[in-house]
């Protein structure tokens, strides 16, 4: 299943070039379980359900939303004991109020274009005391502009977003070790050669929907190459990442919010 829905923004867990970036997002899941003490999750955008093991065993029901109706069909198979909704976000119209214990949204807000509509209603269906874990790219490392991203957050502006709604913010980061650090410095250097070519900015200059097929084929080009050259690649799994309090240099920004 993770093969059909395989783009660089998706991210296979299957594909080694895709290494880096999928125990990344991997490792996220495995942080978020280690706040769950039973109770209803839902989680906002489930994607290929990446994250489906380590979370089912933490709580007593797991709801997801996606907008993919062909993925969610698949995870219906693989996950019957689960409860997929399909549809599109915000407003999550088929939840109602505070209905769970935990909501957890990963690298979803940065696709929102109402980002404060969206996090008014991750508020809306948490319980009184429930949890909101959200995790988004951390706008100072990244690389290149992503023309699937309505937009990116720094810690400061992802706390500013969400102090309105609820009661604590606690921001944390997604951070690797330096076998993760070498291999996101030879990252940026191979992103630089190709983003040099781009004379006349057209990076920023055209609107996203254009420059979405070159992102991909040239995205996939930029990993295959770096696993070829890298072993750092090739070597990174889960136990490479961690999580840490100083966001600043973290690559994703994990928040821990409380209603």
């Amino acid at each position: 299943m993770n093969l059909l829905f395989s783009t660089t923004e998706i991210t296979s867990g299957h594909l080694t070039s895709d290494a880096p970036l999928h125990y990344r997002l991997l490792f996220a899941y495995k942080a978020a379980a280690s706040f769950l003490q039973g109770g209803k999750l839902l989680e906002v955008g489930c994607g290929i359900g990446r994250g489906i093991p380590f979370l089912l065993p933490k709580v007593s029901e797991y709801q997801a939303i996606d907008k993919n109706r062909r993925l969610l069909e698949s995870l219906r198979e693989q996950y019957p004991q689960a409860t997929f909704i399909s549809g599109r976000v915000p407003p999550l119209t088929q939840i109602p109020d505070n209905a769970f214990d935990y909501v957890l949204s990963f690298q979803v807000i940065e696709h929102i274009a109402d980002d404060k509509l969206f996090v008014k209603e991750l508020h809306r269906v948490l319980k009184p005391g429930g949890m909101l874990m959200l995790t988004t790219p951390n706008r100072l490392r990244s690389l290149t502009r992503n023309p699937w991203h309505v937009r990116e957050y720094t810690a400061e502006e992802l706390v500013a977003l969400l102090l309105p709604f609820f009661k604590e913010v606690d921001m944390r980061g997604v951070a690797g070790n330096e076998k993760v650090e070498r291999y996101q410095q030879a990252n940026a250097v191979s992103v630089a050669k190709w983003k040099q070519w781009d004379l006349l900015k057209l990076e920023y200059r055209l609107p996203s929907w254009m420059l979405r097929i070159p992102y991909e084929i040239l995205n996939r080009m930029n990993r295959n190459r770096l696993m070829q050259q890298e072993e750092s690649t090739r070597n990174i799994t889960l136990d490479d990442y961690l999580l840490v309090k100083d966001s600043k240099q973290a690559l994703d920004l994990f928040v821990v919010a409380k209603k």
